[in-house]
This record gives structure tokens, sequence and C-alpha cells, in this order.
């Protein structure tokens, strides 16, 4: 029973602060402020690449959550036609997958901050519940860098980031940006505009991160095939930062339920 009081007292606290240590490091990635306080968020340039193909190359800044320049150049199969696009000057475009797991880990570190080194743990179930409160926050963190958001076609023939580029995309041009895991992509889909006397059996393509070949969809009255898929992408190292510190906190906050659930049932403590 000491031992379990000892627990509750000193060394939930001990792994509450070390959680909340490494999830600012975490928090401090994501705002990758530059040097000193109150500066702007730096820039950062990525080129992107695949093994195996030219067809798509490109140079994109991000600023923290924000894209604020992408420079895309795009060879045409058929035609060996090189286009090139840019964001417009006046344009950003926001990635809402890190600023969500950001502000998930915000969430995370205001949980814990919540039970200050004076607080007192009267029970296992209590830690049990901030626990799992934690964790909870932290999976959904690491869920939406490694879960980019399935779109159909038509969604991203609407979404702002057409609007985004000049010169305009060409009608038969589609593009999506997203976030997989430590990695930004970009993802070009050429199209094939289908005739409305064509025969062929039109079946629209449902939600996908990446939809193949042969896809179908309608947008604007006018119904499509995609033809050709490229996809280039380029890691970012201070997202796969991020998901190291989540991976270490989820074991540390497994580790510390292990152990209240031990002594719980050792001391019959029921947790619940």
């Amino acid at each position: 029973e000491e031992e379990f009081k000892w627990l509750l007292q000193e060394e939930v606290h001990a792994v509450l602060r070390q959680l909340q240590d490494i999830l600012k490091e975490a928090s401090h990635r994501f705002a990758l402020p530059t040097s000193g306080s109150g500066a702007a968020v730096r820039q950062e340039n990525f080129v992107l690449s695949t093994s195996g193909t030219d067809q798509v190359k490109g140079v994109l800044t991000l600023q923290g959550d924000a894209l604020c320049q992408a420079d895309i150049n795009l060879k045409m199969p058929r035609n060996n036609q090189l286009l090139h696009f840019a964001f417009r000057e006046d344009k950003q475009w926001k990635l809402q997958q890190i600023q969500d797991a950001r502000n998930h880990v915000n969430q995370a570190i205001y949980l814990l901050m919540n039970r200050d080194v004076n607080y007192q743990f009267k029970t296992g179930s209590e830690v049990l519940k901030l626990m799992d409160a934690v964790m909870l926050q932290l999976s959904r963190a690491r869920n939406r860098l490694t879960t980019p958001a399935t779109l159909t076609l038509p969604e991203i023939a609407s979404s702002g980031l057409t609007k985004m580029f000049t010169p305009a995309l060409p009608p038969d041009i589609l593009v999506n940006f997203y976030i997989n895991l430590n990695k930004l992509c970009l993802t070009v889909y050429q199209l094939h505009m289908l005739q409305p006397s064509t025969t062929k059996n039109f079946k629209p393509a449902g939600g996908s991160i990446l939809h193949n070949p042969g896809a179908m969809f309608e947008f604007g009255s006018q119904r499509y095939e995609v033809s050709h898929v490229h996809k280039v992408e380029c890691v970012v190292p201070w997202l796969n930062d991020a998901l190291v510190f989540f991976t270490v906190s989820l074991q540390l906050c497994q580790q510390l339920k292990d152990k209240i659930s031990v002594f719980s049932s050792y001391w019959n403590y029921r947790p619940y």
C-alpha cells in the first residue's frame, strides 16, 4: 500500500513532467520559430522527387502549416509538352493535417499541465483516466499525419487549390497536396474528357487517398477519366521528429497505466 501511495504521489508526477518535456519539444517542431522570441516562422524549401520518372518536378516552400510557394513543372506524356505553374503570390495553402496534429499536441500538454506538482492523485483510476485522455489526443495527432483524407475527384476539382496557380491549371489537370507520415506529397492527375457519345460504361469513383488511371467522375456537366497519375514527394525531417515524440509519449503513458493496473489488482484497488 505504501508503494502504491508513493507511485501515486511521486512517480506519476515524474512521468507527467517527462511527458510535458517531450510534447513541448514536439510542439516546437510544429511552430518552427526562427531564433529570437516572437520571430516569424521560418520558410523551408523542399525538392519534390520520385524514383523512376521525371514527369513532375517541383520545389515547395513550407512555412509551419502553410505551403506558401509551389513551383511545378509537368511533362505531358502525349505530346512531351512542358507545363509550368506556380502559386500566385497572394496565395497560401493551409495543410490542415499539420494544423490539426499541432492542436492535438497542445491539447495533450494542456491536460498534463492541469495537474501541477502539488496535485494529489487519490486513486489509480484517476491516473488511468488522465492517461487515456492524453493518449487519445496523441493518437489523434499521429493519425492526422499518418492517414491522409480520402477525397472524391469532384472534391479535388472543386477545392480552392485549383485556383491557387498562375497560369491557371488547364481543365484536364488536377492536383492535390497532403501529408503522409513524414512526407509532403503532391499528386497530379491528367484527365481525358469523355465524349457524351462514348460507349464506355460510366461509373463514378468514390473517395480515395490516391485515384488510379481509369477512375471516372463528373464535374460541371462534363465527364472525365483519369489517364495518368503522377505522385512526387519530399521528406520533412521535423515531421519525422514529431512522429517519434508521439510514439515515445504513448509508450510512457502505457507503461504508467500498466504499473497502476498491476498495483490496483494486487492491492485490490479496482481502477474502475
